[in-house]
């Protein structure tokens, strides 16, 4: 069963494996992105999201390493009523710090799919 929101806490949604994909972090790293997530969900950036690059205002990653691996969890607050964790992933470019290509491309086809979303179950007005 789902808790009751807060008063000023927007629901947060979880597009395609996003959810299931972050469970299988380690306890900090779920921990530390919780927290961040938790702070969008009431309005705020948490020290550790910076702007998604790539797909316009309101797409944030968090980033957080641990033990040497990176973790990454990108969500949208783009809009009014609902945020939504488009995709958390380990960081393994193959090509030092960039993202990999399917990462990119994975994040856009889910925040398509957050915004049809949205528009079904909130109307076409995003703010």
């Amino acid at each position: 069963m789902a808790r009751a929101l807060m008063v000023g806490e927007r629901p947060l949604l979880w597009v395609g494996s996003s959810r299931a994909d972050l469970l299988r972090f380690p306890e900090a790293v779920k921990d530390n992105i919780g927290t961040a997530l938790s702070v969008a969900q009431f309005g705020g950036k948490h020290p550790s999201a910076k702007p998604w690059k790539g797909e316009g205002p309101g797409v944030f990653e968090i980033v957080d390493d641990f033990m040497g691996n990176a973790y990454r969890a990108v969500y949208t607050v783009r809009f009014a009523h609902a945020s939504y964790v488009l995709h958390a992933f380990p960081k393994k470019s193959p090509r030092g710090i960039k993202t990999a290509q399917r990462d990119v491309e994975l994040i856009g086809k889910r925040l398509r799919l957050a915004q049809r979303h949205y528009e079904d179950h909130y109307g076409k007005k995003s703010s």
